[in-house]
């Protein structure tokens, strides 16, 4: 496997020069520059930093292995939430663009903080973002572990984790969100490459689709849906996930990089095209089922190991090196949401000259501690993640409130957060289940019922603020 290893190496390091590079076209004072590169992100650049947000190291390794595990239902609720994150994504992408542009916000709680003049808003907001962030890092942590093993070497879990959190600080510390932007050209092309090559050769080895899905039939593969509250649960999760994709921490990041309104629209128009690599990526997840039947206890090295059975090891550099550059550059993006949380709005009052200086270390301490967590406490972790879609959503009414609503106040929003976020931990550590419904729905209809009824009894708090949507547009 050195042949492997050497490509992966010089893959990596080409990369690292295309981070120094970046790091030589930034503005080294500027703090919004470091967060968001100065705004001015064209159409091009804005397509592959944002798909590499959405297309991570969690395709690659997470989307074929939960097929693997989980069936046909797994399947369908990637997809399906993926397509109508688009759709969702497209209008309510350049309204948030339009708060941070109109605010000069580089976070989401800036735009709260400078909507309704609340420091107290902002505060519950990134104490809500960070909680949910944390465990973030873990699952780039994971797939990378899984990536460099793939290498030939069984790597400890420390070690791959100091890889990746040395790797991901260089790519940040030298040119902030530059740097990310450009190594996702390269790095898409790869991936698309890696996957397509994969999907190519199992399909070949098995004479097409058909013999493909019934051996797959054959070996146990569910292909439709079981029950009803497997039905529920599904539709459920979808309709959570779509809705809050695009009000994720570090989605919003990426938002805020472009120059215009227009220039996200136009990158979210050919966003679905990346959905090509799903019928390379099932018909890896079904040539595991029929050939690589011991994978049940290790399902996210699916992608992996099947590429290792059916490729020389000179490709397996290549794809090694995809998806750990999906880790890398994930990992940097969120580093830099939970720094500009950190700076802009928990620390109070640190002047601007000094918020680039702090968060590059607020970034080296954000991967350290969530390295140490990920080897020390990965239950703890797993524990978070699955809450982490539905915290998230807790801010998705405040963002509506923002876009739509003039009547919403300060208090009517944090105290539908509050609620809401009690609700999830509540039924999920309780294991509260109403009619198989995902509890982060359940979530967002107590928190929005309560940002109505706070909201309408403390109407003297109501800010004299134009909704975004009401704004004049920018579309220079």
């Amino acid at each position: 496997m050195s042949i492997s290893i050497f490509i992966f190496a010089a893959i990596i390091l080409f990369t690292l020069g295309i981070a120094f590079y970046a790091g030589r076209q930034s503005n080294k004072q500027s703090v919004g520059d470091y967060l968001v590169g100065g705004r001015s992100f064209s159409v091009m650049i804005l397509f592959f930093l944002a798909v590499g947000e959405i297309y991570g190291i969690g395709t690659i390794i997470g989307f074929p292995g939960g097929v693997y595990a989980g069936g046909f239902s797994y399947g369908i609720w990637f997809l399906a939430y993926i397509v109508l994150s688009y759709s969702f994504g497209y209008f309510i992408s350049p309204l948030i663009w339009r708060a941070g542009h109109r605010y000069n916000a580089l976070t989401a709680a800036d735009i709260f903080k400078s909507h309704f003049s609340s420091r107290k808003l902002e505060l519950v907001v990134a104490v809500v973002l960070l909680m949910f962030l944390v465990p973030w890092a873990q699952l780039q942590f994971e797939g990378l572990i899984v990536t460099l093993n793939a290498l030939g070497y069984d790597i400890p879990p420390y070690i791959a984790v100091i890889i990746a959190g040395a790797i991901a600080y260089i790519y940040i510390s030298v040119s902030g969100v530059r740097s990310p932007a450009l190594i996702s050209i390269f790095k898409d092309i790869i991936l698309f490459a890696a996957i397509v090559v994969v999907g190519i050769a199992v399909y070949k080895k098995m004479g097409g689709v058909e013999p493909l899905f019934l051996g797959a039939k054959e070996k146990g593969a569910i292909l439709k849906f079981q029950n009803g509250s497997e039905i529920n649960f599904a539709i459920s999760t979808i309709i959570l996930q779509s809705i809050t994709f695009y009000c994720l921490p570090h989605l919003i990041t990426v938002i805020f990089t472009s120059k215009s309104e227009k220039t996200i629209q136009k990158a979210q128009r050919y966003m679905p095209l990346y959905m090509l690599m799903f019928p390379f990526l099932i018909a890896t997840s079904y040539y595991a089922m029929i050939y690589l039947p011991n994978l049940a206890d290790k399902p996210n090295h699916t992608f992996i190991v099947s590429a290792i059975d059916l490729l020389p090891s000179w490709v397996i550099g290549f794809i090694a090196a995809g998806a750990a550059l999906s880790g890398f550059l994930l990992l940097s993006v969120i580093s830099l949401a939970v720094a500009g949380l950190i700076v802009r709005n928990i620390i109070p009052n640190v002047p601007e000259k000094s918020q680039r200086r702090y968060s590059q270390t607020s970034v080296l301490i954000y991967l350290v501690i969530s390295m140490i967590i990920t080897v020390a406490l990965p239950s703890l972790m797993l524990n978070l993640i699955s809450t982490a879609y539905g915290g998230f959503s807790q801010i998705v009414p405040g963002i509506f409130a923002v876009i739509f609503f003039k009547r919403a106040t300060a208090k009517g929003i944090m105290a539908g957060i509050v609620v809401g976020i009690i609700a999830i931990f509540v039924m999920y550590f309780g294991k509260i289940s109403i009619y198989a419904i995902n509890p982060g729905i359940i979530a967002v209809m107590l928190n929005i019922v309560t940002l109505i009824i706070v909201s309408a009894l403390t109407q003297k708090d109501v800010v004299d603020r134009t909704p975004i949507a009401y704004v004049e547009a920018e579309n220079s």
